[in-house]
């Protein structure tokens, strides 16, 4: 039966078109870029997927990095689009090693596109980004950089940088909702989207994308979500109140002083300090512990640890202190959840000495 009773979730109003441009402009002070930005009504995932589909052109050549399953779907949407790619691969849940980039750019001098993760919060791993983009830089590569896992969780500047392409999605460190994300674009990435052949009239199609910005930035195409761009705005206030230098260090807090406990529990990390994500830590699950029983148990003592993703990872355990969760309650449960579901599959677990060390990291 029909119900007149207004309901904060489906009688939200209209979000204010002019207000679209205020968003697009403060996530570019995140992101430390002067190149247009574009919003995607969708979760990241699509808009890594628009970015792949207008790069992508037959015979052209590109370098795919590939740390997890994300990098591998990104070129696989490469060739759907009749690109050549060179993937270069990690070894299991480890970052890519720079050299590796070297060597695979130096053997293929034609490729004119290098795509990567930054951060991964499958395996909990950071790719070496400065390092790699000095690579590209040097031989005028375009370079495309998923930093949905890396956004206010580690320095990010992509002009000072030289990225031409960053998506993001503000679900993660920025603590936003996970329906909407946004492309960062330089003017030579807009210039190589343009080419002959370039998608139009298509709901991933970046030129369409553009058509907002060359309209004036007012109303979005499509039908765009209240709630979602209601939820970024609130967000963003949040991140511009704390500030982002401190929203970067809370999570580099939240994962060194998680580090620090599993080691003083005993247990070990799943990478070096180094090659670690600030957004999830993981560490190696023991021999002779059962993944599914220690996730079960920690679920009870209300931590939700949750496996690695991807090859390699699947005796890593993540540890989550992403966007709100980068803090020193959820860091201390995370831990000594752990550490008792170990103790319930009868391992040893020091979590007096991890307690003390995580409070240390804290003031206490």
């Amino acid at each position: 039966m029909a119900s007149d009773l207004w309901n904060l979730l489906n009688d939200l109003p209209t979000f204010p078109a002019d207000r679209y441009a205020s968003i697009a402009d403060r996530i570019a002070r995140l992101l430390g870029t002067r190149n247009d930005v574009v919003l995607i009504q969708a979760e990241a995932v699509v808009a890594l997927e628009a970015v792949a589909a207008n790069v992508a052109r037959p015979g052209l050549q590109t370098a795919n990095i590939v740390t997890s399953p994300y990098g591998g779907w990104f070129g696989g949407w490469l060739r759907h689009g009749g690109a050549s790619v060179t993937d270069i691969v990690a070894e299991p849940a480890r970052p890519i090693e720079t050299s590796a980039v070297a060597a695979a750019l130096e053997a293929n001098p034609d490729i004119r596109v290098l795509s990567l993760v930054h951060a991964e919060s499958a395996s909990g791993i950071l790719n070496p980004l400065e390092d790699i983009l000095s690579l590209t830089r040097q031989r005028g590569i375009l370079t495309v950089v998923d930093a949905v896992a890396s956004i206010g969780g580690h320095p990010l500047d992509v002009d000072a940088f030289g990225i031409d392409i960053a998506v993001i999605g503000p679900q993660k460190s920025l603590a936003g909702p996970a329906g909407v994300s946004a492309i960062a674009v330089s003017r030579r990435a807009w210039e190589f989207v343009a080419r002959d052949g370039a998608r139009r009239n298509s709901i991933l199609s970046l030129l369409d994308q553009r058509g907002w910005i060359e309209g004036g930035r007012g109303a979005l195409p499509g039908t765009p979500s209240a709630m979602e761009f209601f939820a970024l705005e609130t967000a963003l206030d949040r991140v511009e109140a704390e500030g982002l230098e401190n929203v970067i260090a809370r999570h580099a807090k939240a994962a060194a002083a998680s580090r620090a406990g599993l080691l003083a529990l005993g247990s070990e990390p799943g990478v070096q300090a180094k090659s670690g994500s600030h957004l999830v830590t993981t560490v190696k699950l023991p021999e002779g512990a059962d993944m599914d029983v220690l996730l079960r148990a920690a679920d009870g003592f209300g931590a939700a640890l949750t496996a690695g993703v991807g090859p390699g990872a699947e005796r890593l355990v993540r540890l989550n202190h992403t966007g709100r969760r980068a803090r020193f309650d959820v860091v201390l449960a995370n831990v000594i959840a752990y550490g008792m579901a170990l103790r319930a599959q009868g391992l040893p677990a020091d979590i007096a000495a991890a307690s003390e060390t995580i409070a240390g990291f804290y003031g206490g």
